[in-house]
Order: C-alpha cells, then structure tokens, then sequence
C-alpha cells in the first residue's frame, strides 16, 4: 500500500510536469512600461508586482506543506508505535 501511494503521488507529479505550460520572462521593455506606467499614476506595475510575489510565495508555500505532512505522518506514526509497545 505505501510504494502504491508513492507511485501514484510520482504519477501525478510527472504528469504536472510535462502538461506545464511554457512561459516567458518579463523583458526590460515590460519592466520599463510598466515603471513609467507607475509614474504616471496608473497600476499596471502593482499588479505585476503582486504576480512576481505570488509566483516567489508558492514554492516555499508548497515545501512547507509538505513537511508539515511529513511531520504529521512521522509523530502519527511514532505514536502508533509507542501505543502498540504500551498495550
């Protein structure tokens, strides 16, 4: 049952993977159009900053809910354990 789940969780990462769409990097003449469009009042620029942070956000985002699995699974376990060793 465990190398299942794995298999099924390496499944889905491989398919995310190769069904990810190809994106392109913001070029200096976006970077400039969207300063000036600041300067001038208008809020291009805010929600392309927000966009940058969001995309810097969910990596971490996603490596801290793995290891809070991880870590939930481990004590579960642990205390499975010690239950079965006290009984």
């Amino acid at each position: 049952m465990h190398w299942k789940k794995w298999g099924i969780i390496l499944s889905v990462v491989f398919v995310v993977l190769l069904l990810a769409a190809d994106v392109q990097a913001q070029c200096p003449m976006c970077r400039m159009s969207a300063e000036s469009n600041m300067s001038n009042g208008g809020t291009a620029g805010k929600g392309l900053n927000i966009g940058i942070l969001y995309m810097l956000a969910m990596p971490y985002l996603l490596v801290a809910t793995m290891g809070f699995l991880w870590w939930r699974n481990r004590r579960k376990n642990y205390d499975d354990q010690n239950e079965a060793i006290d009984a």
